[in-house]
């Protein structure tokens, strides 16, 4: 039966110093909760970094469960053992299109999932999402890309829709491709979709939709935008957008399951217009 135990004790478990043990549970390495200020410590979670099943500290280049490190951070609102985590990961040799693609955004899914079901409350979405928000904006200088832009893609999610960090995931990852990014946020009228597509340079509107509630908004956004300008090339996506045929009926000329697909429709819409 597992016992709880300090975070002192747990150091004197592993035979390391305390300070080595709190830095253990701000990488995601030591699985620990924070009661009334003070860390606690499951004799289980003890016995499973000794016998190695939380990887422990892993050399470069060694795959590591970095995605549920992150979340677990996240869930414990640990800000500064988020980052601690992001530090360990880049430091591991990962890369920052895996860090977006493989750390941040299956740990948000997780959470998001958790949430649906009643396991985590929406204050623990909410406070992840503020704290991988602070982390983008810490990390935005590194998706920089010098050189001449591919050209302009305004990216932003429809009305009623809330979930601002799928496009700012997409906009650091587009960046870093050489795109200049127009980023709208969540909960963009139509109207402003429209202006923003009369910015010079525009190769493209990107919608994203996460929730099937504003699939009713994302269409109208592109009814509206194509009203404006037939020429203007939308693509949507989402987790609720499920193939490009679907993307089709709400109007959209494509359709991008993830950043990937999105730089290479983008890049072949671009050649065209040369």
């Amino acid at each position: 039966m597992a016992t709880t135990l300090t975070l002192h004790e747990a150091a004197e478990e592993l035979g390391v110093h305390y300070m080595t043990a709190y830095r253990y549970v701000r990488l995601g390495l030591l699985d620990a909760e924070k009661v009334g200020g003070t860390w606690q410590v499951g004799s289980d979670a003890v016995e499973r970094f000794r016998d190695g099943e939380q990887n422990g500290p892993v050399e470069r280049g060694t795959p590591a469960p970095w995605a549920e490190r992150f979340e677990a951070r996240l869930v414990a609102a640990d800000g500064a053992g988020a980052w601690g985590v992001v530090e360990a990961a880049l430091a591991a040799g990962a890369d920052l299109d895996g860090l977006y693609l493989d750390v941040v955004a299956p740990a948000m899914v997780s959470i998001g999932e958790r949430w649906e079901t009643g396991e985590l409350d929406v204050a623990v979405e909410h406070a992840a999402s503020g704290i991988v928000t602070r982390i983008m904006g810490r990390l935005g200088h590194r998706f920089s890309r010098r050189g001449r832009s591919r050209g302009t893609v305004v990216l932003g999610a429809p009305a009623d829709e809330t979930h601002a960090l799928p496009v700012a995931i997409l906009g650091d990852l587009l960046r870093l491709r050489g795109w200049n990014v127009l980023d709208l946020g969540a909960n963009t009228p139509s109207a402003s979709f429209v202006y923003a597509a009369k910015a010079a340079d525009v190769v493209a509107v990107g919608i994203s939709v996460t929730n099937s509630e504003s699939l009713d908004s994302a269409a109208a956004a592109c009814a509206a935008m194509k009203e404006a300008d037939p020429a203007t090339k939308i693509i949507v996506g989402g987790r609720v957008v499920r193939d490009g045929e679907h993307a089709m009926s709400l109007g959209a000329d494509g359709w991008a399951a993830n950043g990937a697909d999105l730089h290479a429709l983008l890049m072949s819409w671009a050649r065209l217009t040369r």
